[in-house]
């Protein structure tokens, strides 16, 4: 992976795969992805679909959402039918393009395993976490299927594959804040050491590059810096003056960050009532999503060939609950952006 780039989270409105991939498509010339659409519901979120990567595990519904099954059941069937329909939806986009055998880069993503384990439940309705085997079954049944995930959309694409893993819990796992089973149930913290060894073990075990998104408030910046990853990426709007510490490290450690500048809603739609009245509201230009890029990078001392070499632009976060007029200016928004970090970073300046 390398810097001045834009590409996406993953998520994405509708229900049309085919749209979808050729939108992605077309606007993510450097690092496209393979679309998720949650929209179509059960099996198609985030959790479900992992339930058509896991090797020899499958999930079923609960009254909270997804649990471990004995055997293959209607979540398995429908998270690997919808699956496929998208890996075609793809392959097809893919060779209408002319991409299928140049090396193009494309990005999967899926449920990392501490935000896997703290989602899905166990049959007592505990969390998988809390069960130290089956927090490591979980977790090489995930490896192994990704593994062999990634091992397929390359050779169907005849591409190069970046995986991306989502731990949006990996706060409320490594803080202890996520509730059990009742209120007076607890999930304990987990140390630090034991979260790296789970996490590491899904990353090691993949021969390509890994990135690991959080939209968690705040991400864990000093634990992914730790991690075996090599970007992490996070939503900007997020981070604080306490982050800044582990931000500059992780750029030291040699990783890639990808900023997440681009709203998953369109600023002009918050513009509140009275504000409206007066004046509409002026659209929002790739200079103003540049800017929190810029700063950072100058405040943590960094040189501005940082934004082209060490820095890929994103959406803050998945996009499928915007509408998709914003979806699509979004990713233009973010490739704009990109352009700018790469072709002179150091020009740039804001009033």
């Amino acid at each position: 992976m390398t810097g001045g780039i834009a590409t996406a989270v993953g998520s994405w409105p509708g229900a049309d795969p085919r749209e979808a991939a050729n939108t992605v498509l077309g606007e993510l010339a450097e690092l496209t992805h393979l679309p998720e659409l949650p929209g179509r519901g059960l099996g198609a979120d985030m959790i479900g679909r992992v339930s058509a990567l896991l090797v020899d595990m499958r999930f079923d519904t609960s009254t909270r959402g997804y649990r471990l099954a004995a055997r293959p059941g209607a979540v398995s069937r429908r998270a690997r039918d919808l699956l496929r329909a998208d890996l075609d939806a793809l392959e097809e986009a893919w060779e209408t393009s002319g991409s299928a055998g140049t090396g193009r880069v494309v990005k999967v993503q899926a449920a990392g395993p501490l935000t896997l384990a703290a989602e899905v439940e166990l049959h007592g309705g505990h969390r998988a976490l809390t069960d130290s085997g089956a927090l490591r079954d979980l977790s090489e049944s995930l490896a192994e299927g990704l593994a062999k995930h990634v091992a397929e959309v390359g050779k169907r694409l005849g591409a190069r594959v970046v995986l991306q893993l989502d731990e949006p819990s990996l706060t409320d796992v490594l803080n202890g804040s996520l509730r059990g089973v009742s209120v007076l149930d607890t999930v304990r913290a987990m140390p630090d050491p034991e979260a790296l060894a789970v996490l590491d073990a899904v990353i090691d075990a993949q021969a390509v590059p890994v990135l690991v998104h959080s939209c968690a408030e705040p991400p864990a910046l000093a634990f992914l810096r730790r991690s075996a990853a090599a970007a992490i990426g996070f939503d900007v709007a997020t981070i604080r003056t306490r982050d800044l510490d582990s931000i500059g490290e992780t750029l030291d450690a040699g990783k890639r960050l990808v900023l997440g500048l681009v709203p998953t809603i369109d600023p002009a739609t918050m513009t509140t009532a009275s504000a409206a009245k007066s004046a509409p509201p002026a659209p929002v230009t790739w200079r103003e999503i540049a800017e929190p890029g810029v700063r950072l990078i100058d405040r943590l001392g960094f040189p501005r060939t940082a934004l082209a070499d060490r820095v890929l632009v994103a959406p803050a976060c998945g996009l499928a609950g915007a509408p998709l007029p914003w979806a699509r200016r979004a990713l233009s928004l973010a490739n704009e952006v990109a352009r700018a970090y790469a072709d002179d970073p150091e020009s740039l300046t804001f009033s």
